[in-house]
């Protein structure tokens, strides 16, 4: 035990050199980035970076040493540029952003969904507009987004997550392509039932039609009758439409209660989801940059680099400035393979310093960046 005492002993005594050092280093790269802030220059230099890399790799005697050096090496880079965005915030050279702060959202606006009256995208539309507002059913999700595209619409309402599903990918695909920004969000229990005409019963049933998330949130139910023919529709309560149009006795849908008295169905069987907790949360998306000075949440979406530790490096911009980050998901690139764009969700708004020298570095190390609205 007495080695062991002396050993750590050494290493505190090592550890405040460090520190003194670390330090020191910070202090010079402040006056680097007081340089940079006078000469109008950027602050991530890549080829510099990798010329340090190699330079201090190339230093160490031990090859077991060579990639803990490097590690290191790149986080005090990584600090180093986090103190320098910080400065240059503080100098008047932060991130400017084109978003417009309003007052609020314009609860008599003309609002577009997918689907059909009856669909869950047409309830949450009302939960969140209320009755007063102009609401238009649009086939696709992508109808909604161009519609806001060419001001069609003011605001589109579009599933994003499920609480037993996972993500809507699709949406993300269509959040990164089109020029379209969130601006709110809310949550809607969903409460899925088997509807059929009046005279059926489940003895009759041969076909299920619904959302394919619908049928993927009844799977345990819906499989349980490995009889039931199952058929993705756009949506559940085109589903329902079709049933009743249809007028087979063989056809149920998933859907809910709301879209069974719409179109004159009956309930053949309640909850047959299997999550009493199912809730799908839903977007707000408008057709401009602009959020409220409420909003609490920013989604933003990037690319970084095929590189070791890219990603890391990224997210370490939340952790410095403070920031809780909520949510993250990858996604496939459309046309290129292997390759993923990053969705993050975190808490802040976009007038706050601190978000704002979070999206300085984020938008200065990364391959492609979006802010896809703050709400």
């Amino acid at each position: 035990m007495e080695d062991l005492q002396k050993l750590r002993e050494q290493i505190d005594q090592v550890d405040r050199q460090m520190t003194e050092l670390f330090e020191k280093r910070q202090e010079i790269c402040r006056q680097v980035a007081c340089f940079k802030i006078a000469n109008q220059k950027k602050v991530l230099d890549r080829d510099r970076e990798q010329e340090k890399l190699a330079a201090v790799t190339a230093m160490v005697k031990e090859n077991a040493n060579r990639h803990g050096i490097r590690d290191m090496f790149i986080q005090l880079m990584a600090s180093s540029r986090r103190l320098q965005y910080q400065l240059l915030a503080e100098n008047g050279q932060g991130l400017k952003l084109p978003f417009r702060r309003i007052d609020g959202l314009n609860r008599e606006a003309r609002i577009v969904y997918q689907g059909v009256p009856g669909a869950y995208s047409h309830e949450a539309a009302m939960q969140y507009f209320g009755a007063q507002a102009h609401l238009e059913p649009v086939k696709t999700w992508e109808d909604a987004m161009k519609a806001l595209s060419i001001c069609d619409a003011d605001y589109a309402v579009l599933p994003i997550e499920n609480s037993t599903a996972g993500t809507v990918g699709d949406i993300y695909d269509l959040l990164g392509f089109y020029d379209n920004y969130i601006v709110g969000e809310i949550y809607l229990k969903v409460e899925h039932a088997l509807l059929g005409l009046h005279e059926a019963e489940l003895s009759d049933i041969q076909i299920v039609y619904s959302h394919p998330q619908g049928l993927m949130q009844c799977a345990r139910f819906l499989n349980s009758h490995p009889q039931w023919r199952q058929v993705s529709v756009n949506n559940t309560a085109l589903a329902a439409k079709k049933v009743k149009e249809d007028g087979e006795i063989s056809q149920a849908a998933v859907a809910s209660a709301a879209a069974a008295k719409l179109y004159g169905l009956k309930i053949l069987k309640e909850a047959v989801n299997y999550s009493s907790i199912n809730t799908t949360r839903f977007i707000i998306v408008a057709g401009e940059k602009v959020f409220t000075k409420e909003a609490a949440q920013v989604s933003i979406c990037f690319e970084v680099p095929h590189e070791s530790g890219s990603l890391y490096s990224i997210l370490a911009h939340f952790i410095y400035n403070d920031l809780n980050m909520t949510r993250i998901e990858s996604c496939p690139i459309p046309g290129k393979n292997w390759e993923y764009r990053f969705f993050v969700d975190f808490t802040g708004n976009l007038s706050d310093p601190s978000v704002m020298g979070a999206l300085r570095g984020v938008m200065e190390e990364v391959s492609s960046f979006k802010i896809l609205g703050n709400y």
